[in-house]
């Protein structure tokens, strides 16, 4: 079966809508966070239990995938299929949100929890379908910029997801609502719930293969070793994912009680600010997908100024839909060129892209630990700016190398996943000893050991007699 040699429109679009729905769930989780905390009354810590019980199901997922597999003595999706393991994995999160309704009339956190976690849970399977999947359906060539593109629906759902779910529990930003009822997050999930049903009968009646063409890795050295964890790169790359994964949700789930405690806003008030972080990982995902538009160097430039603020554009006109007030994010337009210079300087080498971009991360962080006001609120924001492209920049350089165990390892980098939500409770934790603002020592420490990866990863890899001055591949 051959390789697509251009991308397969009629299929990309409606796998983009998982990818959406990913964004969507994980953003709205920043709402939940203060929501839980106020109506159960529960400490910072606890409150990141959200954040724990959704990205600890990715790794649940991935287990369990990995049992079945085991026990079938063939591979799961393999055998089921790929179009069908997509509406399966939208079925069980489907099935998640429908415990939102027994866990608001009971006033339950713990069953909330646990609607969470099984949405999480089909997206886990979701997740290890649609990335290789959005490989296959084109050109290999332009199967990173797909997956770069497909990272930007899905931080399109992260930037209206905390609003809509916030327009839901509090009503429009003009109301003046402060009030707010456990029972009234039922009602958007169950909607959602309805979307992912309707998804899957979407994908189900679409034209994506369940048998997809995948690339065979051409192994021309013989002494390539038995199992994808014997490479430094790789295992070395797991704990890069899950601290990077871990900085990115941490630093958005932990802003709103920031924002509560430290700088007096209502909990109404702080959607637009999350959805900035959010939005601020479109940017940088819109500004990394140029080269999918266009071969021309000359156009390419252009665009790299053009597309971040296309899509700052794009998060301006939500807020303006939502009626909230814009003046206070247009400064942000002169955060973003930061950004534009920072990718410019990385010249698309994977690893120095993760050095400059950690570097910059550690500088938001400092600033916002040291300063006050806006102007701290702004620095933590802009960390979703630096976060944007660090997962391809990862996932580069730790499955490079790994020949025919290249699919083992991918599977065990989304496993890791679960950082987002083990580090989130760590930072909600050292809060309760340091306070809000100086608890980001955490996302410091984070970015210190991606800084760290970069470098070494570049050092194995040159070892090996690979190249990093390649295009960035991957997406998350």
């Amino acid at each position: 079966m051959e390789q697509n040699s251009k991308t397969n429109w009629a299929q990309f679009i409606p796998l983009v809508t998982v990818f959406f729905f990913w964004g969507f769930v994980a953003a709205s989780n920043d709402i939940l966070i203060p929501v839980f905390k106020s109506a159960f009354n529960l400490s910072q810590s606890e409150s990141q239990l959200v954040s724990l019980a959704f990205y600890i199901a990715y790794t649940v997922g991935s287990l369990i995938y990995i049992g079945i597999s085991s026990l079938m003595k063939t591979d799961l999706i393999n055998k089921i299929g790929y179009k069908n393991s997509l509406a399966l994995g939208l079925v069980i999160s489907a099935a998640g949100t429908l415990l939102f309704y027994p866990a608001a009339n009971t006033g339950s956190f713990p069953l909330m929890l646990s609607g969470l976690f099984v949405v999480a849970l089909g997206f886990s399977l979701q997740q290890t379908v649609a990335n290789p999947l959005a490989i296959a359906i084109g050109a290999v060539k332009t199967g990173s910029q797909r997956l770069i593109m497909a990272g930007g629906i899905n931080n399109l759902g992260t930037t209206i997801g905390p609003l809509i779910v916030s327009f839901a529990i509090f009503g429009s930003a003009t109301s003046g609502n402060s009030s707010m009822s456990i029972e009234s997050v039922k009602i958007p999930y169950l909607i959602l719930g309805g979307a992912f049903l309707l998804a899957a009968v979407f994908l189900k009646m679409s034209s994506l293969p369940d048998k997809p063409a995948l690339i065979e890795a051409k192994i021309e050295d013989g002494s390539l070793k038995g199992s994808a964890l014997k490479y430094p790169q790789l295992v070395l790359g797991m704990i890069a994912i899950f601290v990077y994964v871990g900085v990115e949700v941490s630093t958005a789930s932990n802003l709103p009680a920031y924002m509560e405690e430290d700088l007096g806003f209502a909990i109404k008030d702080v959607a637009p600010y999350i959805s900035l972080y959010w939005a601020s990982m479109m940017i940088g995902r819109w500004t990394g997908a140029v080269e999918a538009f266009t071969d021309k160097v000359s156009l390419q430039k252009v665009l790299r100024f053009i597309a971040p603020y296309l899509a700052f554009g794009v998060f301006l006109l939500v807020n303006a839909i939502a009626k909230h007030d814009l003046a206070p994010f247009y400064v942000y337009a002169l955060i973003i060129l930061v950004l534009i210079l920072a990718d410019m300087s990385s010249k698309g080498n994977p690893a120095r892209m993760l050095l400059i971009f950690s570097g910059v991360g550690i500088l938001a962080l400092i600033v916002g630990m040291f300063t006050t006001g806006m102007v701290s609120v702004y620095a933590f924001t802009s960390v979703g700016l630096f976060c944007s492209t660090l997962w391809p920049c990862i996932f580069t350089l730790a499955v490079s190398g790994l020949g025919k165990h290249t699919s083992q390892g991918s599977s065990y980098l989304i496993m890791m996943i679960m950082g987002g939500g083990l580090i989130s409770w760590l930072q909600g934790y050292v809060s309760g000893f340091t306070g809000i603002q100086y608890s980001y020592i955490v996302g410091v420490l984070c970015f210190l050991y991606l800084a760290f990866y970069a470098v070494k990863a570049s050092s194995i890899l040159k070892s090996q007699g690979i190249n990093l001055d390649g295009k960035v591949e991957g997406g998350h």
